[in-house]
């Protein structure tokens, strides 16, 4: 099968669109034929060596993928030949065919749209998971998202409004601040004068939950416009800075800073994420949360589309295809 493989932490042009063994279904391993492979962040950053784990070289990289069974393991008690599924998967997903675990699957409804499934896995989870567990977001508490056209940004727009929150979102052009209002921010913001935009916005009070995938000079503007007893959420490092916190302000406004690391959460926790992705699916059948795919591209472009949402030049999520 083809696959695309990154052979050393290198520029993203050194992926390789190549031949790779087919994966085998071993024990509680499922095999999937792709149809719909989900673009990440952390995807760019692992492939050149910049992400907090490192994985032996070469490998496939790639976290989330749906598509149809093609096999399934002796160890397999759920699933079968045939199912369309959703999964996660540590390494792996970018190739025409994935093993992975059976717990990592979740069985996907006829109407849902593999693309969909995808973006629900990693961004909606992690935004889910950042607002839900890390923050225990409250109805009529002021949320700001910043990255707010991002994947992430504009699942935590959605969710912020699901749980009842206002939602305030950061984005940096005029029409990125049109797709967060489109999907359901109260407020659109950009960057420019941040910390004085964020004051005027809550009324000198505050933000109670700010979700934050940028850093930079937006973590430095978020804490400085904290409210008592807010949450400030670590996501990631979208800007290429990570800052340096002044902690004397999280004990003057008394507020937190809380980290988000949404991978080992799904491993430490798989029943909490299992009933985080059921409320998930729950309020997507409800309408309550619309997936945005900005785009679906061939999975020999891999480089291609990574380099975009590594620039920060998406909106909503990007899908790699094997068969287009």
């Amino acid at each position: 099968m083809k696959a695309i493989v990154a052979r050393d932490f290198a520029p993203l042009d050194a992926l390789d669109w190549a031949d790779w063994p087919e994966p085998e279904a071993k024990g509680d391993t499922i095999v999937i034929e792709a149809k719909a492979i989900g673009v990440n962040y952390p995807d760019g950053l692992l492939v050149q060596g910049l992400y907090q784990v490192k994985p032996p070289t070469p490998f496939v990289p790639g976290m989330e993928v749906a598509g149809r069974i093609v096999a399934v393991g002796p160890g397999v008690k759920t699933l079968k030949v045939g199912d369309r599924v959703a999964a996660l998967s540590t390494l792996g997903a970018y190739a025409e065919r994935v093993a992975v675990a059976e717990a990592m699957a979740m069985k996907l409804p006829p109407e849902m749209d593999e693309a969909e499934a995808c973006a629900l896995l990693t961004a909606y989870g992690t935004s889910h998971h950042a607002l839900k567990q890390r923050a225990a977001l409250r109805p009529g508490e002021t949320l700001a998202v910043a990255g707010a056209a991002g994947a992430t940004g504009i699942a935590a727009i959605q969710i912020g409004k699901a749980m009842g929150a206002r939602v305030i979102a950061i984005a940096s052009t005029p029409e990125k601040q049109a797709t967060a209002l489109s999907a359901g921010a109260d407020l659109a913001i950009g960057y420019d004068k941040l910390k004085d935009a964020l004051k005027q916005a809550t009324g000198g009070k505050g933000v109670d939950v700010a979700f934050d995938p940028v850093g930079g000079d937006a973590f430095d503007a978020l804490a400085r416009n904290m409210a008592w007893n807010g949450r400030l959420l670590v996501i990631g490092f979208a800007s290429g800075t990570i800052p340096q916190f002044a902690v004397n302000l999280a004990l003057v406004k008394g507020f937190a800073v809380v980290g988000v690391f949404w991978g080992t959460f799904t491993a430490r926790e798989p029943r909490t994420y299992a009933a985080n992705m059921a409320e998930l699916l729950g309020w997507r059948a409800a309408g309550k949360v619309k997936p945005v795919i900005e785009g679906r591209y061939p999975l020999k472009d891999a480089a291609k589309v990574l380099k975009r949402v590594m620039g920060r030049e998406t909106t909503g999520k990007l899908i790699l295809e094997p068969g287009a």
